[in-house]
């Protein structure tokens, strides 16, 4: 399935990200007025992710540059949460990030010999 597949990106946390928006459940994108699934909102990121030809490297740029605004209109996409309460995906994304990287391994610190 297209949204589930991984994304060949030099930053693993720009696939996560987009992973994690493939698998939201209760969760409406809005983009241009528009309703999405969270399939096709990951569809859709991927997308732009391919026209940016390598230009994106990290996730802040991914979330600053593609994964907010539509490019055409520079609307703000949203996010509506099975509670009624919409927030700028933007919102949403910084936290799912914050989430992906807390919970990531992190290397030990060198020890000083």
């Amino acid at each position: 399935m297209l949204a589930s597949a991984a994304v060949n990106t030099q930053s693993p946390d720009i696939d996560a990200l987009i992973s994690r928006v493939a698998h939201s459940r209760d969760v409406v994108f809005i983009r241009n007025g528009s309703e999405h699934t969270a399939a096709e909102a990951a569809a859709h990121l991927k997308r732009k992710l391919s026209a940016a030809h390598g230009r994106i490297t990290t996730a802040e740029q991914f979330i600053d540059v593609l994964a907010t605004r539509s490019s055409w209109t520079g609307i703000a996409y949203r996010v509506r949460f099975t509670d009624g309460r919409e927030v700028e995906s933007a919102v949403w994304l910084r936290q799912l990030l914050r989430e992906i990287r807390a919970v990531r391994p992190t290397a030990p610190a060198p020890t000083a010999h």
